[in-house]
């Protein structure tokens, strides 16, 4: 038996701080831990069942376990899971979902007040140490992101009115797989049942309809990953300018190079891969593939082709001619 709590209260705050880690506590290990005997601590259970933390009896009373309530009662957090809390609150501020900003401030506030000086300074120089730049993004509202994740969750099909980038709308009726935050927009990836074949939506452009459809079987998953498969999507395929350009390196070499949503790379060999990609400008084409850092070859389309010869031109035009080799 460890060196008995003597204080009420704090024998109470350890009990609880115990109680909160997901697994059930046999009433002779607690009564070791905090040093005192069993019958003060079933005691203590009573008086924490009394401020409304639900505390259930298990293993045939002998046991106990915190499960979830009606309410939800404070929380005792140790230094590093305070610091990740607030460091995560601080991070959903900038997010991508309406009306979360607010709630995340509010938590964020109560959370700040009672950190340890120690603690406050450590996030204090993150917040201060670290700049984030936040690019233009669309926000999805909280309830159609949770209705796609719950009819998700229950593999039910969902009908929903969608809106492509040009303004056309369409009602679909898919088969939900998986909502994935990607590059700061929010996507649905699902089975499209009229067109029988796989696609992806942008969810700050669906409004489900309710209710859900019937429940489905789960298929086979495309390229074998939701994210890989989005990553394909979203680098070539919805583009209006598509191109297959060879690497002078390995794919392997390469693959830290390659960004999510640039564009994926398939090896060939030792010394070659190609990189399958798409934007919306030759330009744009030319711009991601001198991002990589290493030679190419280039033989279609007549844009991009175009378009690399005149970089090229202006690179060049740009070194005074002494200087050329």
């Amino acid at each position: 038996m460890l060196e008995p709590v003597n204080d009420p209260s704090a024998r109470l705050l350890r009990l609880l701080g115990l109680l909160q880690t997901p697994r059930d506590w046999p009433g002779t290990v607690l009564a070791d831990r905090l040093g005192v005997s069993a019958r003060t601590v079933r005691r203590d259970i009573e008086r924490l069942r009394a401020l409304g933390y639900p505390v259930h009896a298990t293993q045939g009373a002998t046991g106990y376990r915190l499960a979830a309530g009606a309410t939800v009662p404070p929380l005792l957090l140790d230094d590093e899971e305070a610091l990740a809390v607030a460091v995560g609150l601080r991070t959903v501020t900038g997010g991508t979902v309406s009306g979360i900003e607010e709630a995340s401030l509010r938590a964020l506030s109560k959370l700040e007040q009672v950190l340890p000086a120690r603690l406050r300074y450590r996030l204090t120089a993150l917040q201060r140490s670290v700049i984030r730049v936040s690019g233009a993004a669309p926000r999805v509202e909280p309830n159609v992101l949770i209705a796609i994740s719950e009819a998700t969750h229950r593999r039910e099909r969902l009908r929903f009115d969608y809106r492509d980038h040009t303004g056309s709308a369409t009602v679909r009726d898919i088969e939900p797989e998986a909502v994935v935050n990607f590059n700061r927009h929010w996507y649905l990836v699902g089975w499209d049942v009229g067109r029988a074949d796989w696609r992806s939506f942008r969810v700050d452009r669906v409004r489900p309809r309710i209710p859900t459809g019937p429940r489905f079987t789960p298929r086979e998953l495309p390229c074998g990953d939701v994210v890989a498969y989005l990553a394909q999507r979203l680098s070539a395929d919805s583009w209006p300018y598509r191109a297959t350009v060879t690497l002078h390196e390995s794919a392997e070499r390469l693959t830290d190079r390659v960004w999510p949503g640039m564009g994926v790379l398939e090896a060939v060999d030792d010394t070659r891969c190609l990189l399958h990609l798409g934007a919306d400008s030759p330009g744009a084409l030319t711009w991601m593939l001198t991002a990589v850092d290493v030679g190419f070859t280039v033989e279609g389309p007549p844009e991009l082709v175009a378009s690399v010869r005149a970089l090229g031109e202006r690179c060049l035009a740009a070194i005074p001619d002494q200087d050329r080799r």
